[in-house]
């Protein structure tokens, strides 16, 4: 629920870390998790190398308030639920995230929860959801071209989402 955003946002920066460039990440330039074009798109103007290395928690909180935690509804979900999902999204995309969520609860996967979607997500517990969708989150990881070049860390990540998340179930 709201109480666990401060907290998911802590654990979710010690996966993103610092600045980043590798040549094989599609997402280029990224610190603290976000992008360059995610940054740009947030401050509405071209953003310079420097800009995105001096970024701070607090010019990046409120784009993972609005554009994961927000989006993807983890107030309305279950303690540790919430953590799953906002990380997935935050590393892979909301649309994705939620997709898995809904593919998960059999609602129809259109990217964006809402009432039927929450409805069918109460229907089940935190626990066995947080461990399907740590199989899911897998399972797209090791689909990917990248995955011998990045997947060793998303494992690892993957593996202390499920983790963290499965603790915090109240």
């Amino acid at each position: 629920m709201n109480k666990n955003y401060s907290h998911s946002l802590e654990m979710l920066l010690e996966h993103e870390g610092g600045f980043a460039n590798h040549a094989e990440d599609p997402g280029g330039i990224t610190n603290l998790g976000v992008t360059k074009r995610v940054y740009e798109e947030w401050v509405e103007r071209e953003v310079s190398e420097q800009e995105m290395r001096d970024l701070t928690k607090e010019d990046v909180a409120p784009i993972y308030k609005s554009n994961y935690w927000d989006r993807c509804k983890c107030n309305s979900l279950d303690s540790g639920l919430d953590f799953a999902v906002f990380d997935w999204a935050v590393n892979s995309g909301s649309g994705r995230a939620a997709k898995a969520l809904q593919t998960i609860v059999g609602a129809d996967a259109d990217g964006a929860i809402g009432p039927a979607t929450l409805a069918l997500v109460s229907n089940n517990s935190a626990e066995n959801l947080i461990e399907k969708m740590y199989h899911a989150r897998q399972e797209f990881y090791e689909g990917l071209s990248t995955f011998d070049t990045f997947g060793r860390g998303w494992s690892r990540r993957n593996k202390e989402t499920l983790e963290a998340a499965l603790e915090m179930i109240d």
